[in-house]
């Protein structure tokens, strides 16, 4: 083969077992009861935070093993973890807004 046909080949191709494809589905499965499990206990100033919690793991499940971001370059993960905090920057002012709507006691709202 020549250079030239080398240079529309990827410089790595990492394919994962089935196992592991298996694995993370059993734990998304096991995060997903949790989730549910969740709705029934009543904790209730930690509701909010216990969810958020599981569904982070199961965001990041799916992003490093089904999206292939753990064998990607650095690039793909300064990326993924920006969109990240762009995600957490959101919730936080969306929060934000949410807890301070009492303060300003207007009537009917």
């Amino acid at each position: 083969m020549s250079a030239s046909e080398h240079a529309h080949e990827p410089e790595h191709v990492h394919i994962l077992p089935i196992g592991t494809y298996v694995a993370v589905y059993i734990a998304l499965l096991v995060l997903l009861a949790a989730t549910v499990g969740a709705a029934y206990i009543n904790v209730e100033p930690l509701n909010f935070a216990l969810t958020m919690i599981i569904a982070a793991a199961k965001a990041v499940l799916i992003l490093l093993f089904f999206m292939h971001v753990r064998y990607s370059d650095r690039l793909v993960w300064v990326f993924s973890s920006a969109a990240f905090l762009w995600l957490a920057i959101l919730i936080a002012l969306s929060l934000n807004d949410y807890f301070t709507r009492d303060l300003l006691h207007i009537p009917g709202k």
